[in-house]
């Protein structure tokens, strides 16, 4: 968890950031071309801690393999949703705002792997429903960085179908490693009292990223 942390302190914070190369690479594409955005997007979602550290708090309980696959299923669908609309119909939005919701997404599961709610006593939605609405905006977020690059009208549906199979095929790769990480640490006899101060650094990830986007927003009025 402390490599998690530190992830979020260096290099940069904007959220689904896409590197100039890639960006210039993915533009000049002119027509189907599955196995370059395959390869591009599945590299980048490998290495998008925005993404990872929302996916690590939601599967950081989680034992059963049917509970782990209903629930980065329906992450998976919601994120599915608005990537795929975002981009078709040009959806308009502050990707600092978006940006700043996904940081408040893992705020969020961090505050209820620690128990924060039951200890509030206050109303919360069901962690299934949760889980697929904040997949809704971290698709939302990756919408916004492709609607800011000269995509070509040709091939443009097979490509942004490539692009989503890319996402999830560098979330399942990402994930797999961090289960692994999980399956081990749980058997340790300190994991009880190790989660908590776990779940209290991936909320102050939550915090840093979204106080980078709220503060970028602000400064860009």
């Amino acid at each position: 968890m402390c490599v998690l942390a530190l992830a979020c302190l260096s290099g940069d914070v904007a959220a689904h950031n896409i590197s100039e190369s890639n960006a210039r690479f993915v533009e000049q594409l002119n027509g189907p071309a599955v196995i370059p955005f395959l390869y591009l997007v599945a590299k980048h979602m490998f290495t998008g801690y925005d993404h990872l550290l929302f996916l690590v708090g939601v599967v950081f309980f989680l034992n059963r393999p049917r509970d782990i696959v209903l629930y980065v299923s329906l992450f998976t669908l919601g994120h599915s949703i608005t990537l795929l609309l975002g981009v078709f119909a040009g959806w308009q939005v502050n990707a600092y705002l978006i940006d700043a919701v996904i940081g408040l997404s893992v705020v969020y599961k961090a505050f209820e792997n620690m128990g924060g709610f039951d200890r509030l006593g206050r109303f919360r939605l069901d962690t299934r429903t949760a889980v697929f609405l904040f997949g809704l905006f971290h698709g939302l977020g990756l919408a916004t960085r492709l609607q800011n690059l000269t995509l070509t009208e040709e091939g443009l549906v097979t490509n942004m179908l490539s692009f989503n199979v890319g996402v999830e095929l560098g979330q399942v790769a990402a994930l797999s490693a961090v289960l692994l990480v999980l399956v081990r640490w749980r058997h340790g006899s300190r994991f009880p009292s190790q989660a908590f101060v776990a779940n209290a650094a991936l909320m102050s990830c939550g915090f840093i990223l979204a106080s980078f986007q709220f503060t970028g927003y602000l400064l860009d009025l």
